[in-house]
């Protein structure tokens, strides 16, 4: 199959490209981008003129609720969702029903995802046997059946001495493991601490659950030189200590969710559930620090943190409502949302394409591997993960339309900038939002 992209804005965050032009793929490979040759004929041809083409969006948080949790969601519609939003690869955590502690069952969940043909799904291998925090999964088998690195998902390690055996194991064999930074007893409330969660009666998790956790991670990287991924900073104080960890060179990367980058504590309003997630919002201090990060590279990537959660365990009181939201379709939009309110600070579209492919790409390295050398970007013989979109578009989140199984979202009613119309994965057309020539 060739396929022709004629007319677009390529925008190419890891090589800077920008620029009107053509993209010319065969055989799920990018064979020209500019100029094409004389003999290439295209089976197929999308016009995007007026419209950006940029590298397939990689998302690091996305539960995809299968095996375990089917009325919630299936690979079917959440990869259906992923696609929809111009996602071509996606980083699912390890905290299924059964959780993915043994090589046969993450063997089985990319065997089901790559029958569907949609967006590439990277597994997380479990850190510890059924994510309890005792007995070290085996690494290397889950490496080779396919985990990208290791994690406790949201269940945090209250053994430090467990924590350490892991990254020092991990370190040897040059595994990544992704934490969120959590102390276990502390971040056990429903709502960030603050005015509005000791005005409304609910518990607290205060900032220092997450600074803790951090303190603790980077004093054992020190000690083991592991690789780190932190999923999903939520506070001003940890973005500061991750900029700390940085310029001390440690082994560090983070990311945060599109929900702590926009909201804050106080839209939670009359206890709206959809606004009951984890992290949970902090307040406007957190977020304008949230945002600088991400602008300034402190924070490596955007994630969609796409939790779906069915309408049983959603319309419940605010404290007993199941955290979570959906938000693979709204990744894109919220980034160049970010984008555009950037005023002063001048983040531009190029910044916000960067947070969603090549650094996302850079985080997984070479556990991505075929694919490490061409993810998250636009480069002659590389993979033809492609999202096409219409920066122009403006349109209301609806829940009703999402393609996830999971309706909940904060943004609902949101006016929303940027709308996917193509995405392609390995040069196949995965979705297409207006008629192909």
């Amino acid at each position: 199959m060739k396929t022709l992209i004629k007319n677009g804005r390529v925008m190419d965050p890891a090589s800077g490209l920008d620029r009107v032009c053509d993209v010319a793929i065969a055989s799920g490979r990018i064979v020209a981008i500019g100029q094409t040759a004389l003999d290439f004929t295209p089976d197929k041809t999308l016009d995007a003129t007026g419209y950006v083409v940029a590298p397939g969006f990689i998302d690091l948080s996305v539960r995809l609720r299968e095996p375990g949790h089917e009325q919630e969601g299936m690979l079917e519609s959440e990869l259906a969702a992923a696609v929809a939003g111009g996602v071509t690869g996606l980083v699912c955590p390890p905290d299924t029903d059964p959780v993915l502690d043994e090589p046969g069952l993450v063997e089985m969940l990319k065997f089901r995802a790559e029958k569907l043909h949609q967006a590439r799904v990277f597994p997380l291998g479990a850190l510890t046997r059924g994510l309890r925090g005792e007995a070290l999964t085996e690494m290397v088998e889950l490496t080779e059946s396919g985990c990208v690195g290791f994690s406790q998902a949201e269940v945090p390690l209250a053994n430090t001495q467990v924590l350490m055996r892991a990254l020092q194991y991990a370190s040897s064999f040059g595994y990544s493991v992704w934490l969120r930074p959590q102390e276990i007893h502390l971040g056990q409330g429903v709502a960030a601490s603050g005015a509005l969660a000791t005005r409304l009666g609910l518990s607290g998790v205060p900032v220092i659950a997450e600074t803790i956790a951090l303190h603790t991670i980077f004093e054992l990287v020190r000690a083991t030189g592991a690789r780190v991924h932190l999923c999903r900073i939520s506070s001003a104080a940890g973005v500061a200590l991750v900029a700390q960890a940085k310029a001390q060179g440690l082994p560090v990367t983070c990311d945060v969710s599109i929900n702590s980058l926009h909201l804050l504590d106080t839209d939670i309003g009359y206890f709206d559930s959809r606004m009951r997630l984890n992290p949970p919002l902090r307040q406007q201090r957190d977020r304008d620090a949230i945002a600088l990060g991400l602008a300034n590279g402190t924070i490596d990537a955007l994630v969609s943190d796409h939790t779906p959660v069915d309408e049983d365990a959603k319309t419940l009181p605010f404290a007993e409502a199941e955290p979570g939201a959906t938000g693979l379709e709204l990744l894109l939009p919220l980034a160049c949302k970010w984008a555009h309110a950037g005023g002063s600070a001048n983040i531009g579209l190029m910044r916000a394409l960067a947070v969603l492919t090549s650094e996302p790409a850079r985080v997984l390295g070479a556990a991505l591997g075929s694919l490490a050398s061409s993810a998250g970007q636009l480069v002659k013989g590389g993979v033809a993960d492609i999202c096409v979109f219409d920066p122009a578009a403006e349109w209301m989140v609806e829940p009703g339309v999402l393609r996830s199984q999971g309706k909940h979202t904060p943004f609902s009613g949101y006016q929303m900038p940027a709308r996917v119309c193509y995405t392609l994965v390995g040069g196949q057309l995965a979705y297409p939002f207006k008629a192909v020539s």
